[in-house]
């Protein structure tokens, strides 16, 4: 008897196929959420970097403002994303809404039809939803790109720009021109994708070298910081208050660069091999793993090599070095990946070095060089060496002239919104701050007060063209006349006409 009731129970609690399909399904998308919530929480690491690494970039007179710079990015860019940006990503993927809230209507991406209407800010899913466990946290993985999209800029305008100027352009590079690129070559159903084959699965052009053009079109407008070139146009070197501090940054973006990889990743974990890259094509998160660690290894050696040993740009090498195996990380062999690491990150000491002395434009971290330039070599490397590798659902094969109509699109969708928005500040007066300001110190202009009171202030130095460290009140005094005036004599090192 009680044999049979429990066999009887045992009948009653078994599950059938379609519940057990749902629990299957439920599993996973759990799985699904715990994954992109941590990648988020991994990549606030790069932010925590960005901090540290622009503070110690900074002389001492602009720690504070350089920090709080890039904790305002946070509270601009997380709004605008959710209001529309996000819906920019779920909507433009054909260039332009084409069929409303269905777009896209790609062959073999039924599954996004709908996907447009679900990243409006008023949709079910862009808020507390017990039937989804994917959009918010998918969501706040591209709001960190987008974060990082910003502080990419940031970095290269210290010490001389508007706090309010940087904040406009944040919003337009983090919350609209890059997710912009994002849905036309980033995305299932982006139009370079389905049909140009465009392949740049982990993002070197989409984020760092769209940042890294847009940056360098406000450069333009922006000009370098006061004394940093003579009157004969030699470039001065400007160091910042802490070396070490800068080198810590790069460190934390670098730990934090582990989980922008796997965040570019989705996860299927019912169906092999599990993981495919952002275009649905298979991969496996030991794939970019071998290639983001290869990248940093060989990025570091070509910019130790490239500037003879300088602390700075061999840790900058490192990330030009991963940078530029980026877009063909999810198939890229480690030892390919080692070698065209090594290339990017010599390539950015060298476009750095060009940027800062023939070009007169002063990029006070080396962004332009290191995300912009070794960017688009990303993307130019995916087409020289994966060529034939099919792409997206339809298995597009990506090749030469696919990745050359990617880095077309996207060069003018970058540097035009970045030079005509900071042209307009320009011209308004709100770009730079005024050149007593500059000289003055941003800290003490914002805040009122020293936030190093319990340090004697030493000196300010700076290292002319020949190697000559000097004190660098004359000799900003003397660019700033130029400038500003005339003062009756000069006060500087003799180099004024």
């Amino acid at each position: 008897m009680i044999s049979s009731l429990f066999s009887s129970w045992l009948a009653q609690a078994a599950p059938t196929a379609d519940e057990l399909q749902g629990q299957v399904t439920l599993d996973s998308q759990i799985l699904t959420e715990q994954f992109y919530f941590w990648t988020v929480v991994i990549m606030w690491l790069i932010h925590a970097g960005f901090m540290a690494y622009e503070a110690g970039a900074a002389r001492r007179k602009n720690v504070m403002s350089t920090a709080m710079k890039n904790i305002l990015t946070i509270a601009v860019v997380t709004p605008t994303f959710y209001y529309f940006g996000w819906y920019i990503y779920g909507c433009f993927e054909e260039g332009w809404p084409k069929d409303g809230h269905g777009s896209p209507t790609v062959e073999g991406l039924e599954v996004l039809a709908g996907f447009c209407q679900n990243t409006a800010p008023w949709a079910a899913q862009m808020g507390p939803n017990l039937q989804d466990h994917v959009s918010a946290v998918f969501f706040l993985a591209f709001l960190l790109f987008s974060w990082t999209t910003a502080s990419i800029m940031s970095g290269a305008l210290i010490e001389r720009v508007r706090l309010s100027a940087y904040l406009i352009l944040a919003v337009v590079l983090g919350s609209g021109v890059w997710i912009m690129d994002a849905a036309w070559g980033w995305s299932g159903g982006g139009w370079l994708v389905t049909r140009f084959g465009f392949h740049d699965a982990i993002a070197s052009l989409v984020v760092h070298g769209v940042a890294g053009a847009f940056t360098l079109g406000v450069l333009l407008n922006l000009g370098p910081r006061i004394g940093k070139y003579t009157v004969d146009g030699a470039a001065r070197t400007i160091r910042g208050h802490n070396t070490h501090l800068t080198l810590l940054g790069l460190m934390l973006i670098f730990t934090g660069f582990y989980g922008f990889y796997a965040a570019c990743l989705v996860i299927q974990s019912t169906v092999f091999p599990g993981w495919l890259n952002i275009y649905f094509s298979p991969t496996t998160l030991g794939a970019i793993a071998f290639v983001i660690t290869f990248g940093f290894a060989g990025g570091f050696t070509g910019g130790w090599f490239a500037s003879k040993g300088d602390p700075f740009w061999t840790l900058s090498g490192g990330l030009a070095g991963v940078i530029s195996v980026s877009a063909g990380a999810d198939v890229y062999h480690p030892s390919l990946a080692y070698l065209l690491s090594i290339s990017g990150g010599m390539l950015a000491v060298y476009a750095g070095t060009y940027i800062e002395k023939k070009l007169r434009i002063d990029d006070a971290v080396g962004a332009v060089a290191v995300h912009g330039v070794c960017g688009f070599y990303g993307v130019f490397l995916v087409g020289v060496f994966a060529g034939g590798y099919p792409t997206g659902v339809n298995n597009v094969e990506t090749s030469f002239g696919g990745q050359l109509m990617g880095m077309l699109a996207f060069l003018p969708l970058a540097f035009i919104p970045g030079y005509v928005v900071s042209w307009i500040l320009k011209k308004l007066n709100l770009l730079r701050v005024p050149a007593e300001v500059e000289l003055e110190g941003l800290d003490l202009a914002e805040f009122g007060q020293d936030f190093f009171p319990e340090f004697e202030r030493v000196p300010e130095t700076v290292i002319e063209p020949d190697g000559r460290e000097v004190d660098a009140a004359p000799v900003l005094l003397d660019a700033y006349w130029q400038t500003n005036g005339r003062a009756e004599t000069p006060v500087g090192t003799g180099e004024r006409s």
